[in-house]
């Protein structure tokens, strides 16, 4: 990349912001408004694809653990690939050839799964972009599989009117090689910007908000590559993963959201960025939560991101899943919280999708297609459940599963109806929903409505029912299901 090249870009960034009317500063920033379609839209499909789908093995910081001497990623390169300084990570990229990849392919299975936006990673932490680059000749256009990867997924995705968004986890990459500079390895000095290694600095404590900083031509490089995502494929909500709330980062990070925001404004489009850790201020883009959720309802719009495998984001040889009822759960869950799912898959190499990852998708979609109406475009209702089963708060807290039981129900709410779901319909057919008992409301909030009718999603029967003052009292005789049963309510 040539010097004019990149001032010329920086100085369009600046200009762009300086006629917009988002500047780089919170103040305006908070001015942002939830992209209605996001909100409407609950279920979307992250993406874990690139070089290090390739060695498959231990998880998608391959890159970064297989410089550590002593972990199982060192021990597993040496003994399958030879040593680091015959064959590093780069040498991983004529190996990714994607010869399988259809998009088309892909995207008619999103399509199939329900998903209402698709989100694959542009970049990771191993500075491989997914994507044709003016800014780096390591991308997947010009090495490995030689194609656009985010380009054609792009297009399969608009034919099905499916946003596109994607994910840059660039600004680890300032430390994520470091490793390799401990042993004679192929990470050697000089490095710099352009290669693929670059920087390669020491690892720091990930939550030290103040040092050690990247450099400023890192920085602007990070900023460039991001408004090219940006600028050639005008994602729908732009996600970062952690490590952009180190404070070297936050003048490019508000540089970036005016931009973003602007050129937005500027095409007509509703767009949203997802980050972590407050690297943004609260109300200037969208709160994620990675492998986590929150346990109770929110008042602000948020996501969280989680992955199919409970041990890796990408394919693995030994990938631990989930179960579909588990996220079909945990979907419920988070939407009755005024949330989000991102739920991640992890192609092979040759870009087929495992039949693992394929078999979950199904199973949501066809869960979807007859219960997506209490999930897509609903609301809130005035608390998001009940029932004993506690979600515990905070981000990793998925790898163990809930055991959900017929007294945990999920609520939502979209015109004139109120959806119950029960997380684990029991076999003798009898549900009491408490929170819609017959309750004096005179001085507390008990809920009062005249309930009119209530049918079942997906079953003819219709059920008997009664308020009492102890709930609705709800009873079926023939229906059974091992996913969450909704129940439709009028209510006037």
């Amino acid at each position: 990349m040539t010097d004019n090249k990149y001032t010329n870009y920086l100085n369009e960034i600046d200009r762009v912001i300086k006629e917009g009317k988002f500047e780089d500063n919170w103040e305006s920033l908070s001015k942002y408004e939830l992209a209605k379609w996001y909100r409407d839209a609950k279920f979307g499909i992250f993406i874990h694809w690139g070089v290090y789908s390739v060695p498959a093995f231990g998880s998608e910081w391959y890159s970064r653990n297989m410089y550590i001497q002593g972990s199982k990623e060192f021990e597993h390169h040496v003994k399958t690939y030879g040593h680091h300084k015959e064959f590093g990570y780069k040498d991983f990229i004529p190996l990714f050839k994607a010869e399988r990849f259809d998009p088309d392919e892909w995207a008619d299975l999103f399509k199939e799964a329900g998903a209402r936006y698709v989100m694959p990673v542009a970049e990771h932490h191993d500075g491989f972009q997914m994507y044709k680059s003016n800014y780096s000749h390591f991308n997947a256009s010009e090495m490995g599989p030689k194609r656009d990867i985010l380009g054609e997924l792009g297009y399969a995705l608009e034919k099905r009117d499916i946003p596109l968004c994607a994910s840059s986890h660039r600004i680890e990459h300032w430390f994520f090689m470091s490793h390799g500079k401990e042993f004679d390895s192929d990470i050697k000095e000089p490095l710099s910007r352009g290669d693929f290694y670059w920087a390669a600095m020491p690892e720091p404590n990930h939550q030290d908000l103040f040092s050690p900083s990247p450099s400023k031509e890192f920085l602007e490089d990070w900023l460039v590559r991001t408004c090219e995502i940006v600028d050639r494929y005008r994602p729908k909500i732009m996600y970062f993963d952690w490590w952009i709330q180190h404070h070297s980062v936050k003048p490019y990070l508000k540089k970036f959201a005016a931009y973003y925001y602007n050129r937005a404004d500027e095409w007509g489009m509703e767009v949203a960025i997802n980050y972590k850790h407050d690297a943004f201020m609260f109300g200037s883009a969208v709160v994620d939560i990675e492998r986590g959720q929150f346990s109770e309802q929110k008042p602000y719009f948020w996501q969280t991101d989680t992955s199919v495998a409970k041990n890796s984001w990408c394919y693995t040889e030994n990938n631990d899943y989930k179960s579909a009822n588990e996220i079909i759960c945990n979907l419920v869950d988070i939407v009755s919280k005024n949330g989000s799912l991102l739920l991640n898959i992890g192609p092979k190499a040759d870009g087929t999708i495992p039949d693992e990852d394929k078999s979950i998708l199904f199973e949501i979609g066809n869960w979807l297609k007859v219960n997506g109406e209490a999930i897509y475009d609903s609301k809130v209702w005035r608390k998001s459940g009940e029932g004993p089963t506690e979600i515990q708060e905070g981000q990793f807290t998925d790898s163990k599963s809930k055991e959900f039981t017929s007294e945990d129900i999920r609520f939502t709410v979209k015109g004139s109806y109120l959806y119950a779901t029960v997380l684990k319909y029991p076999q003798d057919g009898k549900i009491n929903i408490q929170s819609l008992a017959e309750k004096d409301a005179s001085k507390l909030p008990h809920f009062h409505g005249i309930i009119k009718d209530i049918s079942i999603l997906g079953f003819d029967e219709k059920p008997s029912w009664k308020r009492t003052e102890e709930g609705l009292e709800i009873t079926t005789d023939h229906v059974s299901s091992n996913k969450p049963v909704v129940f439709k309510l009028l209510v006037d």
